[in-house]
C-alpha cells in the first residue's frame, strides 16, 4: 500500500514538473528586432508603433535598436542579429559599420527573417546586395543603373529597363488592395480586394526585382499623381534560404492617434502575418473579423486586435 502510495506520489510530482516546460513552449514568444533611429520620415512615431503592434498581438517580445542621430558616430551601432527571429527595418539613413553590414548579411544569407517596412526600401541606394535583399527600391539617386521598374500589365509582372528615377508617389488617399497569391502563407484566408486606410502608394520603384511571391498590389491612379499603373506593394523577396517580407504600406503620420496608415487594420493584419512568416516561414494567426472590406476600411486605434475580431 505504502509502495502503491509513493508510485503515486512520484508520477503527480513529475507531472507537475513536466507541465511548466510545456506551456512555456507553447507561449514562447518570438523575438523581434526594430532597426530605426534615422530615417527621412516619422521614425520617432512609426518604431513605437510597429513595437506596440507586434507586443500587443501577444506573438513577439521586441527589442529596439536606434542608430545615433545623422552624422553622428555610427561605430557603436553593432545588433546581434542572431538573437532574433526576425528583424524589422525602420531605417534610412547613414551607413552602418562595415562589421554591421557584414553581419547583416550573414543572418539574412543563413536563413534569418526580415521585414522591409515602407521607407526602409529607401535606404543604401549604393549597397549592392542591401538592394537584393530588398528587391525594389526609390529614391536617394536610384535611377536605371539600379535596375528595371516593375509594374503589371494584366496582371503579369512586366520587367522595365528605360530611363528614369526610381522611386515616387501620388496624394495619399485610401486606394483599393488586389491580392495576386491568395495561397501563401501570408495572404491565405484574407480578402482578394479590400480597402486600405490613407497612405502614399509608392510606384515607379526599381532594382534586382527579385521578387519570390508578389501578394498584393494597387493602382496608382494618374488622377492623384501615380504612375498610371498597378504596382507591386506586398512582396517576399528571393534572396537564397532567407524569408523576407517587404510592405511599402505604413506612411507614418504626425502622432500615434493621427496615423490612419499604420492605425488600418490591414497594415496591422499583414505586419504580423508577415512578420510571423518571415520569423518561422508558417502563419498560425486566425483571420480576424475586423479585417477591411473592399468596400471600406477599418482601424485600430490602439494598435491591438479587438477582443472579437478572432474568428
Amino acid at each position: 500500500m505504502k509502495s502503491s502510495l509513493r508510485i503515486t506520489l512520484a508520477i503527480i510530482i513529475a507531472l507537475f514538473t513536466i507541465a511548466p516546460t510545456n506551456v512555456e513552449a507553447k507561449t514562447k514568444k518570438l523575438k523581434a528586432l526594430i532597426v530605426s533611429g534615422q530615417n527621412n520620415h516619422n521614425w520617432q512615431v512609426s518604431h513605437r508603433v510597429l513595437r506596440l503592434i507586434l507586443d500587443q498581438s501577444g506573438l513577439f517580445e521586441c527589442d529596439i535598436m536606434l542608430t545615433e542621430p545623422a552624422g553622428g558616430d555610427m561605430s557603436g551601432f553593432t545588433p546581434d542579429f542572431e538573437e532574433y527571429d526576425v528583424v524589422v527595418l525602420d531605417y534610412n539613413g547613414d551607413r552602418w559599420p562595415k562589421q554591421t553590414d557584414e553581419a547583416f548579411v550573414k543572418y539574412v544569407k543563413r536563413g534569418g527573417g526580415v521585414v522591409v517596412y515602407h521607407a526602409a526600401d529607401n535606404a543604401f541606394a549604393e549597397w549592392e546586395e542591401f538592394n537584393k535583399i530588398i528587391a525594389l527600391g526609390g529614391w536617394e539617386g536610384r535611377n536605371e543603373k539600379s535596375g528595371p521598374y516593375y509594374y503589371l500589365i494584366n496582371g503579369i509582372g512586366v520587367l522595365d529597363n528605360g530611363p528614369g528615377a526610381g522611386g515616387s508617389h501620388g496624394q495619399q488617399r485610401e486606394y483599393p488592395m488586389h491580392c495576386r497569391n491568395e495561397k501563401h502563407p501570408i495572404t491565405k484566408g484574407l480578402p482578394n480586394n479590400w480597402v486600405h486606410g490613407r497612405d502614399e502608394m509608392y510606384d515607379r520603384m526599381r532594382g534586382p526585382a527579385n521578387i519570390k511571391d508578389l501578394l498584393y498590389s494597387g493602382y496608382a491612379d494618374e488622377k492623384t499623381g501615380g504612375s498610371g499603373r498597378e504596382e507591386p506593394l506586398v512582396f517576399t523577396v528571393d534572396y537564397g534560404k532567407a524569408r523576407i517580407f517587404h510592405l511599402m504600406l505604413g506612411h507614418c503620420g504626425p502622432t500615434l492617434d493621427n496615423n490612419p496608415a499604420m492605425q488600418c487594420t490591414g497594415f496591422q493584419v499583414l505586419l504580423l502575418r508577415g512578420a510571423e512568416w518571415a520569423a518561422t516561414g508558417k502563419v498560425k494567426q486566425a483571420v480576424p473579423a475586423d479585417f477591411p472590406t473592399d468596400k471600406r476600411p477599418s482601424f485600430r486605434p490602439a494598435y491591438k486586435a479587438p477582443y472579437d475580431a478572432e474568428r
